[in-house]
């Protein structure tokens, strides 16, 4: 059963994201900023980014993956289109499942929700089995915070095999230093 929500409401909702073409770091930041932008999101807390092994198609470039936490009064479908825009601005073509990409955003966790729909199944089915998503995660989610996710995640990096192909790359601030922050 999906939570109803009202405008007031926020929740908490933790994305990956990934990008191995072009400017890989530039444009994971451009992706931050601009879902930072929208008037319904905020970014909370953003891991360090880790240079990591292509996985299921593997004729590629090296990918730079990080993650984020958000605050947003979106419901998940909607943050989800939020982010499917935020790829198409940033030059995301969708030609091979698992291939090469200018940004991939993935909705991992939203504010405890179970949900399975043809376009969104929260949390991401996947999570568990992806050493580029639980790493970058797992120094973001909080125990105090987050405890069922935060189990979850320490739980899942401790039963995967794999994690040599995911080394931190760069430490990655938010918000950054050089921009204005209000509280």
């Amino acid at each position: 059963m999906m939570a109803v929500y009202t405008s007031s409401e926020r929740s908490e909702a933790y994305i990956a994201l990934g990008a191995n073409l072009g400017d890989r770091e530039g444009t994971l930041i451009s992706a931050i900023d601009r879902l930072d932008a929208h008037p319904q999101i905020n970014v909370l807390r953003c891991s360090s980014l880790y240079e990591t092994d292509p996985v299921g198609y593997v004729d590629q470039p090296s990918f730079l993956n990080m993650a984020a936490s958000l605050r947003t009064s979106l419901k998940p479908k909607e943050l989800l289109n939020v982010m499917l825009d935020t790829e198409r601005e940033l030059g995301r073509v969708r030609t091979i499942r698992w291939g090469p990409r200018t940004v991939d955003l993935d909705l991992l966790w939203f504010g405890g929700i179970v949900l399975e729909t043809e376009e969104l199944i929260l949390p991401h089915p996947r999570m568990a089995e992806r050493a580029f998503v639980l790493v970058p995660l797992s120094e973001i989610v909080q125990a105090d915070e987050q405890p069922d996710l935060y189990t979850f995640v320490q739980s899942a990096l401790h039963k995967l095999d794999g994690k040599d192909g995911v080394q931190r790359w760069k430490a990655f601030s938010w918000p950054r230093e050089s921009e204005h922050f209000e509280s």
